[in-house]
């Protein structure tokens, strides 16, 4: 699975950091496989190498991440979404509680009785608010912890960037949460996602292979101030 390939991957990082004792070696073989000029044509040491590669491949990923609406007609496999819950579990979380439980659902069948219950609630609008992602992830928070909201938070941000970091899109939905819980019907899908007792359902995510594009929505960098 990939998340054994990305150990593999980490220990080469490793590797190549505790041998860079200052000489001159090139990255062509590198674990990140995002090499720049210079790393390609020996003109840094190993771990500068590694430094290079690794800081801009994270930045990467983060920055050209994008909300997906349209997704293609092609499943996402279980093994890869395995990899995407694993890096979501490995977020960071107050006093290590892991105060989130987490439920995938790839069942159209199910997902077709979720949208019934979301349309007896809000309309067909509300039901077609996963635009036809293939699948589904549901969260739900631990309500004995003050902090488990932003717990859930920073799960479903490792999700959305290690997906796609495997070119796999996803959109964050606050909707279906709405929709469900309003919804007279709104057992039949909790007793389905089956959340122990003291968990509450707080955000939803869906996953499919991207058919679209979209270009960036500005960001206001006034909202960030250094403070003297």
């Amino acid at each position: 699975m990939r998340y054994l390939k990305s150990i593999v991957c980490g220990l080469s990082l490793l590797a190549a950091v505790s041998c860079g004792n200052g000489g001159k070696q090139a990255c062509s073989e590198g674990a990140c496989g995002h090499e720049t000029a210079e790393c390609a044509a020996g003109e840094c040491t190993a771990g500068e190498c590694v430094k290079d590669c690794g800081e801009n491949a994270v930045i990467e990923n983060i920055m050209s991440r994008r909300s997906i609406r349209k997704y293609k007609n092609k499943p996402v496999v279980r093994d890869v979404m395995q990899d995407i819950a694993m890096c979501g579990i490995n977020a960071p979380n107050g006093q290590n509680k892991q105060s989130w439980e987490v439920r995938i659902v790839d069942n159209p069948e199910f997902q077709n009785e979720i949208k019934a219950v979301m349309a007896a609630a809000g309309g067909e609008r509300a039901a077609g608010c996963f635009y036809n992602a293939p699948v589904w992830v549901f969260i739900a928070r631990d309500n004995g912890y003050d902090f488990s909201t932003i717990d859930c938070g920073l799960l479903a941000e490792n999700m959305m960037l290690s997906a796609h970091s495997l070119g796999v899109g996803s959109v964050c939905l606050g909707s279906p949460v709405r929709f469900i819980l309003t919804s007279p019907e709104r057992d039949k899908v909790l007793s389905g996602l089956g959340f122990s007792d003291g968990y509450e359902l707080c955000l939803c995510i869906a996953f499919g292979y991207p058919d679209e594009t979209p270009a960036a929505k500005p960001r206001d960098i006034n909202k960030v101030r250094f403070i003297d």
